[in-house]
């Protein structure tokens, strides 16, 4: 393999994070335009990485199926893992916030309506409607089978849109960079396109916006190889759309149960979610990270033994890899 064949194409990636930046800069100007906050425009802005993702696969690389556009029948089980892994991270991120100066363990509140929290309403009439919940833990179990639920249906499908692009497209595009470096330089993009949402205050509401977008593209370089891991063991986007459903679903609960503290610390996507999607990574570092090909979606040949598949055979280099016929780096344009 030549040094020139070593690197992504540069073309898709153009066109990829060319259209990325055209469309979100589109739905700022509508919010500027209309006096719409960039807030109620964010379950469609949701739909900006798959829309630059389809244009990247229109255009002639990589094909749907080669990111990931498939469902997994013979990885099905990684759905699973993939609705459970975020409802963990949370619970333990619950519990080293708990263990936090200044932070309240707060077993009744109601994570529908914020109902006993410090973010409850102070005139009861002014109280969200939901459902009532029964007391601790049955509340917590269930707020999990809600979670669960929504972020395997709605969620799921809004977390599609941007799942498409981050770890469908730009993940196969970057990935003869190998899994860390791929996983970090999407969790930069990922980050930094939360910027017209975070700068009107969403997420971190009383913290310098600047600082926000700044803890946020933390986050999600932290979050990153959780999702590429999840991804390329189900060889399917849709395991990082449930992933990414049910974390939104549930992610409020650490804020819920675990009151007090910095918004910046104890918060899903703060120090606390940081730390406990950290651990995680650590945990894939060590077990061994999956080869990561361009083909990494593509089912392989059952009688073909081949690394960093079910078997459990992990590619721990992280080297650039290269399988079958090389592309071209400035237009590579061969529909697998």
């Amino acid at each position: 393999m030549t040094e020139r064949d070593s690197v992504p194409g540069r073309r898709p990636l153009v066109v990829f994070l060319g259209s990325l930046v055209v469309l979100s800069g589109a739905f700022v100007l509508v919010s500027q335009l209309l006096g719409v906050s960039m807030v109620a425009l964010a379950p469609a802005y949701m739909f900006t990485p798959m829309l630059a993702g389809i244009a990247t696969c229109v255009v002639g690389s990589p094909s749907f199926e080669a990111a990931g556009l498939r469902f997994p029948w013979e990885r099905v089980r990684w759905l699973a893992i993939a609705a459970i892994v975020p409802i963990a991270l949370v619970l333990l991120g619950i519990a080293i916030a708990l263990a936090l100066p200044g932070v309240e363990f707060v077993p009744d509140a109601n994570p529908f309506t914020g109902e006993g929290t410090e973010f409850a309403p102070a005139d009861p009439a002014d109280q969200p409607e939901g459902p009532s919940l029964p007391d601790w833990p049955l509340n917590l179990l269930v707020t999990i089978v809600a979670a669960l639920i929504a972020g395997a249906t709605i969620n799921a499908i809004l977390a599609f849109g941007e799942e498409f692009g981050w770890r469908g497209v730009f993940l196969t595009e970057l990935s003869p960079y190998g899994f860390w470096p791929a996983s970090t330089v999407i969790g930069v993009v990922w980050g930094l396109w939360h910027a017209p949402v975070i700068l009107e205050g969403y997420n971190y509401p009383t913290t310098d916006p600047l600082v926000g977008v700044g803890v946020m593209t933390a986050a999600c370089i932290a979050m990153s190889p959780v999702y590429t891991y999840v991804t390329v063991q189900a060889k399917s986007v849709i395991a990082p759309s449930i992933l990414h459903g049910v974390f939104n679903a549930f992610g409020t609960t650490l804020i819920v149960f675990a009151q007090g503290g910095s918004e910046l610390v104890v918060n899903p996507v703060g120090a606390v979610g940081i730390a406990v999607f950290g651990l995680a990574a650590v945990a894939i570092a060590v077990r061994g990270t999956p080869s990561l090909t361009r083909e990494w979606a593509l089912v392989e040949d059952p009688d073909t033994d081949h690394a960093g598949t079910e078997h459990g055979d992990v590619d721990t280099d992280n080297s650039v890899h290269s399988t079958g016929t090389e592309p071209d780096s400035d237009d590579y344009t061969s529909d697998r």
